[in-house]
């Protein structure tokens, strides 16, 4: 395998292209929009073990941390930090379910340690407010969403090769058409490789509508969150925080203490919000999230689900948030099928390569990794799916 096409300039486009040059591939990246700007830029940047699913996922994603670190170690503008973060309980039923996941066969390899309140602050000392207690992921860390993607270009643009590029960065080339071991871009280009990467994100129309409609049961879904960041804060947080709402939606905390959680906030369900709570270079606080299943989603976001987000990082903060700086939206591509994430292949030399959900800032260095590991031990190169 000499070349690669990789198409989409969201996080996993982005890492299958480093991978590829890595394994010393020429690469043409392609991206429909003038820069990065799907879900990949409008997260958190966590990069987040702790909540992984039993099995396969948390070994992935700590590889993939592993990948993160090393990416850093050459590209400081990620803005890569082993963090840490902190789940908190409310109360004694939510606390009940963090020592249940504290007491987990992998709990050591996630990092998890159970803190009381006390013990927690000493950890964070921005958390002023009223909680039970606290796990405490010693594994999970944080890079910066709006600055990672352009940090990885400028690499990998500035390591060309004496006898060439290596590299090239095509944005606002939407794909339009594949034929084997080739993409053809709207302006009539055909992009040529060993192989083609489609990481489409939550694009499941356009270039993998096709692929994807032949599917009985559609393999992915598309999810829509909305967040805020705040203007900076005047204390430091030295972990990442999730409030005990986030022990309703993280695989991890799938356990029978689930079942005696108390019924979420109004607010909350309606939003099916969780606090998730990152504190960016800049001391600004990047603040969510919820999620929307049904489509059409709404065009406009909601002020109610805002609110209480804002309210319940007040409440552990124990202080008032500065004012917003910026909301928005986001949609982001989810498997359906129980899988880590989806890989199929479009047409012989093409794989298409989305579906990760909330994992694919963790867990992208590896699934770029497996997709070429997987590339090489097939005959001729190819996935036969």
């Amino acid at each position: 395998m000499d070349a690669v096409v990789v198409v989409g300039g969201g996080v996993l486009g982005h890492l299958h292209a480093v991978q590829a040059r890595r394994l010393g591939l020429d690469v043409v990246h392609l991206e429909r929009e003038p820069g990065s700007r799907g879900a990949s830029v409008r997260n958190f940047g966590l990069i987040w073990v702790s909540g992984r699913a039993a099995g396969p996922e948390p070994a992935l994603a700590l590889r993939a941390r592993a990948g993160w670190e090393e990416l850093a170690a050459v590209i400081p503008g990620t803005g890569f930090r082993l963090h840490g973060s902190l789940t908190l309980a409310a109360g004694d039923a939510e606390l009940a379910l963090l020592k249940e996941a504290s007491a987990l066969p992998d709990a050591a390899d996630r990092g998890y340690e159970l803190l009381d309140p006390q013990a927690a602050r000493q950890v964070n000392p921005a958390l002023r407010g009223s909680f039970a207690g606290a796990l405490h992921g010693r594994r999970d860390a944080i890079v910066e969403p709006r600055l990672v993607l352009p940090a990885i270009r400028d690499y990998l643009l500035a390591r060309a090769p004496a006898s060439g590029p290596g590299y090239w960065w095509l944005p606002g080339r939407e794909a339009v058409e594949v034929a084997p071991h080739a993409v053809r871009d709207h302006t009539g280009t055909w992009h040529r490789g060993d192989l083609v990467v489609l990481c489409t994100g939550a694009a499941h129309t356009g270039i993998a509508g096709p692929h994807l409609a032949a599917y009985e049961r559609p393999p992915v879904r598309r999810v829509r969150l909305q967040m805020m960041q705040t203007e900076p804060f005047g204390a430091e947080l030295t972990t990442s925080v999730a409030d005990g709402d986030s022990l309703r939606y993280y695989p991890a905390y799938d356990l029978p203490g689930r079942g005696r959680l108390a019924a979420q906030e109004r607010a909350a369900a309606a939003a099916a919000a969780q606090l998730l709570l990152v504190q960016r270079l800049d001391r600004s606080l990047t603040i969510g999230d919820t999620h929307s299943y049904e489509e059409p989603f709404a065009f406009d976001v909601d002020e109610a689900a805002y609110d209480h987000l804002r309210d319940r990082a007040e409440e552990l903060l124990g202080a008032s948030l500065p004012p917003a700086r910026r909301r928005w939206a986001g949609v982001y591509s989810q498997v359906t099928t129980g899988e880590l994430y989806h890989r199929s292949a479009v047409a012989p030399g093409v794989v298409l390569v989305t579906g990760p959900g909330g994992r694919g800032m963790t867990c992208g260095p590896a699934i770029a990794e497996e997709t070429f590991a997987m590339m090489s031990s097939l005959p001729g190169g190819e996935e036969t799916d």
